[in-house]
Parts: C-alpha cells; structure tokens; sequence
C-alpha cells in the first residue's frame, strides 16, 4: 500500500501545478479529458462493494461502461478533486486489491495518461515502476499478458524482463505504457517484437 500511497501523492502534487486549460487538455485516454482521467481515478474509492456492483450494472456489466458511468456522475472541479485525492492519498475500496497493487498500476498509468499530452515527463522511482510492470502482467483489464503474449520484454532502465520472443526493449515506462495499450509509447521501444506489439494494440 505504500508505493501506491507515494504515487498518489505524485499526482496531487502534479496536479496542484497544472492551469484550468491543462486540466481540460485530451489525455491519452479516448474521449477523457485530464480532469475526466482524474474523475475515474478517485471514481471506486468511495464505493461500498454494493455501489460498485450497481455501478456495473449501470454500464451494462462491460469495463468501459462502467468506468464511463463514474466519470459521467462525477461534477467535481479540479480544486475538489485534488483535496479528495489529498485527504486519501492511502487507496480505499474496490482498488485497495491485493495490498494497494490494483490502486498503484491505476495511478501509474493513468498519470502518464496525463503527463505524456502536457509534455511533463517524470523519472519514476525505479523499484515503484518494476512492481508496476510486474503487476501489470497479472492485471486482467490492462490486457497486457495478452499483447505481450510471445514476447521478451526488457525494461532497459529497471531490472526487470519478462517472456521469451522476438525481443521488445526500452525504458520500462514506456514499455509499460505500450503493454497497456497506448500506441504513443510504442516510438520509444525497439527490438523484432515491437511490430508485432503494435499490431495488437
């Protein structure tokens, strides 16, 4: 839990700098603004197991429906949303799965989501990226086994590899980001098995 705390607090720190026009600025998520990627973030912490389920139910029990539900009814501000994230930066929730690990990939990516557009690249504490690239391979809504299935994966700047393959190398954000499906990363990566990486995406 405490690697997700520190990411967490990374982004309300992030967050805190950012003007009115970032905050509506495109993320690399369709259709999700900055303020819309912030939304989804916070959106399961302050669900019960209940509020989660009828939540689901809502979007028609598919992953994409849902979380549209959660950015849909949530209206808070930027200023709101950044003391919500402040006052529990500790996850709480759906996404305190196994140990705060659900709550840290869904911060990491998705503050890339967000620092990549802005153009605020940062260096990610390297232990807090392998854990994250690690997880991201276990974690069944990021599809990430599946895009990377037959495939070495190497981060070059963590000690972390996974799989056997055409080989796919770069720095672990970047190869993080392309396993989770964001083809903007895919520049930063080479080896034999990026054609193949990108054609899954």
């Amino acid at each position: 839990m405490t690697h997700a705390t520190q990411e967490r607090a990374d982004l309300a720190d992030l967050l805190d700098t950012l003007t009115e026009e970032q905050w509506q600025t495109q993320s690399l998520c369709s259709d999700w603004t900055v303020r819309d990627v912030v939304a989804h973030h916070l959106s399961y912490d302050e669900l019960t197991w209940s509020g989660t389920l009828k939540r689901v139910a809502r979007g028609k029990f598919g992953l994409n429906g849902t979380n549209a539900v959660g950015v849909r009814e949530d209206t808070r501000g930027p200023r709101e949303l950044v003391e919500v994230l402040r006052a529990h930066l500790r996850p709480r929730g759906l996404v305190t799965a196994f140990g705060g690990m659900v709550a840290l990939l869904d911060c990491m990516i998705h503050q890339q989501d967000i620092r990549r557009p802005l153009g605020m690249p940062r260096e990610i504490p390297r232990e807090r990226l392998r854990i994250a690239l690690g997880l991201a391979m276990k974690a069944p809504p990021i599809r990430a086994f599946v895009r990377a299935r037959g495939l070495r994966l190497v981060a070059t700047d963590v000690d972390w590899t996974r799989g056997s393959g055409p080989e796919v190398r770069g720095p672990g954000e970047a190869v993080l980001m392309a396993v989770a499906g964001r083809r903007v990363a895919l520049d930063e990566l080479s080896g034999p098995g990026t054609a193949r990486l990108a054609a899954r995406m």
